[in-house]
């Protein structure tokens, strides 16, 4: 029974289950209570950000709570000095960020005794810790890794480079004329080149507003973009822009912005706020393709009524629309009796598949994948439409499996999983007829059965939740005796960690750095073992 089935049961089987499976009901009252819980939230379930602290830190030392802030980093720096989340090359940006706030702090407050003490032994630990790292990668696909790392190499040095910094005998090595360099897969002048094609198109994209902290050294003030709020919905973006910008009510606007984020997250900060909208789309997507508790329904169908729009879909203010969040609220649209217009997602169609916002750079499988599964669970609702969205579904299907990995799964520049493309992947082409596509969903389970752990989880870096649920809905599109096996240590794997108190999920996804949506994540295991649940329906549905 694929993901369409099962939303096809709708309520009914729901309340059944629940009448004749207490775990199911446990599983419909999670669902309601984290539905419940994100439509009170008006700024989304994330952990703050190292590197987005460290950056306000750095650039924004007026705002208050900076010793906040600095005992945070100087408390989240790894033994081996590094910061950050995931293993090593996920470490050079954030580490970069926390090196050059400690150094910023050292250079405004030079101070003596513990305290600078204290600091510079946590900067001469990172710096050893960046000399460390691979010095050529590969580096993850992160957003605008190209132009914050050499630009944070070269504030780093900076710092380094100028008294009283230069000066202090606590950093060792590197108050000698020790310097990291830019390492191999990155290029120093990358930061100067993108600001140059801003100088000549006289201001910066909205593209570039979300990292506008690479570029904000080599922007002149006459063209410093406009920020509403936010800028880019960044923390980071918002505090190097209000540095350089003049005093004035869009800036004050900014400036209380970055105070209202700054209490929400006890003085931290997230690397987009808010996240409601993105948040939103994922939770209700999850939730509806299980055949969604009753309760919950007339909430998700008013968040589709107040997210879908015909000009398209932003997953934050201050950012681009884009495809995947246009995407996702067509399809959740769909799944919840709102069907809402595709017609959208024809601005993003590059006519071989769907660029994820306008001038892209690397496309998104997972985008592409929404958008396909959209289109699907639109055409349920009207299929004499079919003829119309036909070719592109069949070309953007190809698209998808041309990108296929030999092993069977797919990646994508979003998440740092391959579960997580895959099971995308996999749920777009599910109701597709074809050898092909059949093909490739085999491949995929597969791959998934291969890959279990012994403790019946998946994951890259060990078991999560997270990536158990992906790989249960993957196996869950096909059958076999193998896969029944594999689900049901699974769901016993599942059942274990739901019981685990004080669980935290890990940070998988890709913004600038790694991050963990708490609630998506959730809903994502919620769904996963619903699913679980009624594949046994037939063992107690009268």
């Amino acid at each position: 029974m694929n993901e369409y089935q099962h939303h096809r049961t709708g309520t009914a089987l729901a309340t059944a289950l629940v009448e004749h499976h207490p775990e199911d009901a446990t599983q419909v009252g999670a669902a309601e209570r984290l539905i419940s819980a994100v439509d009170a939230d008006p700024w989304g379930s994330v952990r703050p950000s190292l590197y987005e602290t460290a950056r306000v830190l750095s650039t924004a030392p007026w705002l208050p709570g900076g010793q906040t802030r600095v005992d945070h980093l100087l408390r989240e720096q790894a033994d081996d000095g590094s910061w950050g989340d995931g293993p090593a090359p996920y470490r050079l940006l954030p580490t970069l960020s926390a090196v050059e706030a400690v150094l910023a702090v050292l250079q405004r407050e030079p101070g003596a005794g513990g305290a600078t003490h204290r600091l510079a032994a946590a900067a001469a630990r990172g710096l050893a810790a960046l000399a460390d790292l691979p010095s050529a990668g590969p580096w993850p696909d992160t957003a605008a890794a190209e132009i914050l790392v050499p630009s944070l190499v070269a504030a780093v040095n900076e710092r380094l480079d100028r008294p009283p910094v230069a000066d202090l005998p606590h950093l060792g090595p590197w108050h000698r004329g020790s310097r990291p360099a830019v390492p191999g897969g990155y290029h120093a002048a990358a930061p100067e080149a993108v600001a140059g094609k801003c100088r000549a198109a006289g201001g910066v994209p909205l593209k570039l507003h979300h990292t506008f902290e690479g570029v904000a050294r080599h922007i002149p003030d006459t063209l410093l973009p406009e920020a509403d709020g936010l800028l880019g919905s960044s923390p980071a973006a918002t505090a190097a822009w209000a540095a350089s910008a003049p005093h004035s009510p869009q800036r004050q606007r900014a400036v209380d912005e970055l105070a209202a984020v700054a209490h929400r997250y006890g003085g931290l900060f997230p690397e987009a706020a808010p996240i409601t909208v993105f948040e939103r789309l994922w939770v209700a997507a999850a939730l509806a393709r299980t055949g969604l508790p009753p309760a919950g329904v007339p909430t998700l169908r008013r968040w589709v009524d107040r997210i879908y729009d015909t000009e398209g879909v932003r997953g934050t203010p201050g950012l681009m629309v884009d495809a995947d969040d246009t995407a996702m609220a067509v399809l959740v649209a769909a799944l919840v009796d709102r069907p809402r217009d595709p017609a959208p997602l024809a601005m993003f169609d590059n006519g071989r598949h769907y660029d994820c916002y306008i001038g892209e750079d690397t496309g998104s499988l997972s985008a592409n994948a929404h958008a396909l599964q959209s289109l699907h669970a639109y055409l349920r609702h009207h299929p004499e439409e079919a003829e119309t969205h036909r070719l592109v579904m069949g070309r953007v299907a190809d698209w998808i499996i041309e990108h296929q990995q030999p092993q069977g799964h797919w990646t994508d520049k979003w998440h740092a999983s391959p579960y997580y493309a895959t099971e995308r992947c996999v749920t777009a082409l599910a109701p597709l007829r074809g050898l092909r596509r059949r093909r490739a969903i085999e491949a995929a389970a597969a791959w998934v059965l291969a890959t279990q752990h012994d403790d019946g989880s998946w994951g890259i870096w060990g078991g999560t939740a997270e990536e158990t649920a992906y790989a249960v809905k993957i196996l869950l599109c096909t059958s076999g005796t193998a896969h029944n096996r594999a689900l049901d240590r699974a769901e016993a794997f599942l059942r274990a960690t739901a019981g685990t108190p004080g669980h935290r999920h890990p940070a998988l996804w890709h913004d600038k750095t790694l991050y963990a949506p708490e609630a998506m994540i959730q809903a994502e295991v919620v769904a996963a073992r619903r699913l679980l649940r009624t594949r046994h329906e037939t063992e107690y549905l009268p």
